[in-house]
């Protein structure tokens, strides 16, 4: 881009096309010698050049074909009309050197909004790249420095050197997570009796652990969270499940988050309600509840089954809710391509509905207990 003196307003940007081979030199003065006159003497572009209000005329150009093509240039620190008027003088020139030709302006750029939009930029970059610190407020600094001290309780605990809060021996109760970076967030928020498995083969420390005290797994809200919690409740004994909220991880969660999560676990006991009463719907007529599945898998369909799985109504999954709000249906049993959500498993539940069958399990913290769910990989 050319350089423009820094009393420059705007830039005027116009195209030239000659039926012929010109120059430079040739354009510079058509420009001056027929605009010369036309525009009276305040607005002569001599004159303006010799005061600095306009500036050195750029332009470049290039002869291919027997024709030439080029840019033209022209710094102005006139006001926008005055600058206006001088654009519009450059289109009444019809010839340059012995050629025709057409001069057309495109714009003006207004140099100074885009000053202060490289301004703005480049403020953005220094303030993420060159600032040293964030500043930290007075009030924040104690927090932060209990956070800090919270970090640095992580302990080896157990022959497998475990990561763990300092307070697990002294605690009757413990929580169970799955890595190193959630005990850390965990502790982080004041929890000081959480323990980490660090992968799924369930550790020894752990089993033991499970056998004098009080134990909380406390689990991301993923396929790999499922994992963890049918590994630890073959070979644990677990008494309580509480999961992060839907795609989330527990190493990622707020302190309210945490807390919520917490208090609305679900004791093991109801689990393994649920997975024998899976066992009797999938033995009570197996392949019947699979082609249900198939029926409406892929298609954003949701089936609503009395309880020998016959069909009382189909509807479309955005409309499941509301069927199920605004009908008198007797129904046992949906069967849906969607993701089971708190919404949809407090409304079967005011409707006596007994499992939902879905894609896979949303946000849902509070499972009534006359209500049952499987997924898809369930079936």
């Amino acid at each position: 881009m050319m350089k423009v003196p820094d009393t420059t307003k705007y830039l005027i940007h116009a195209e030239i096309v000659a039926d012929g081979v010109i120059e430079r030199p040739d354009v510079v003065g058509a420009i001056f010698g027929q605009t010369e006159g036309l525009l009276g003497s305040d607005l002569d572009l001599r004159e303006l050049q010799k005061t600095g209000r306009i500036g050195r005329i750029e332009v470049k150009v290039e002869s291919k074909g027997g024709k030439s093509y080029g840019e033209i240039k022209i710094p102005s620190s006139l006001d926008k009309i005055e600058t206006a008027i001088i654009a519009a003088a450059l289109e009444t020139i019809e010839r340059v050197g012995p050629c025709s030709a057409k001069i057309e302006v495109k714009k003006i750029e207004d140099v100074r909004a885009t000053k202060r939009k490289k301004i703005v930029e480049r403020s953005m970059e220094i303030l993420k790249e060159l600032f040293e610190e964030p500043e930290i407020e007075s009030e924040k600094i104690a927090e932060l420095v209990k956070q800090t001290l919270r970090t640095d309780e992580v302990v080896e605990y157990g022959e497998e050197k475990l990561p763990a809060g300092p307070a697990i021996d002294e605690s009757d109760a413990i929580i169970v997570v799955e890595g190193r970076a959630d005990v850390i967030n965990l502790l982080r928020h004041g929890i000081r009796n959480v323990i980490a498995v660090e992968g799924t083969n369930i550790p020894k420390t752990i089993i033991e652990l499970s056998k004098k005290k009080t134990v909380t797994a406390f689990l991301d809200g993923d396929r790999g969270g499922e994992l963890i919690l049918k590994e630890l409740l073959q070979v644990a004994d677990i008494d309580f499940v509480a999961r992060a909220p839907d795609g989330k991880a527990v190493e990622d969660l707020t302190l309210k988050e945490i807390l919520k999560s917490l208090r609305n676990k679900i004791p093991v006991e109801q689990i393994h309600v649920l997975k024998k009463e899976v066992k009797e719907v999938k033995e009570q007529s197996p392949e019947s509840l699979k082609s249900h599945k198939e029926r409406v898998e892929g298609k954003l369909l949701a089936r609503i089954l009395d309880k020998n799985l016959n069909l009382i109504k189909e509807v479309p999954v955005r409309d499941l809710v509301k069927t199920l709000k605004n009908n008198n249906i007797k129904g046992s049993i949906i069967v849906f391509d969607g993701v089971i959500t708190q919404r949809l498993v407090d409304v079967a539940a005011k409707k006596d509905i007994n499992y939902i069958i879905g894609v896979k399990l949303g946000s849902v913290v509070k499972l009534p207990t006359s209500v049952r769910v499987m997924t898809f990989d369930q079936v």
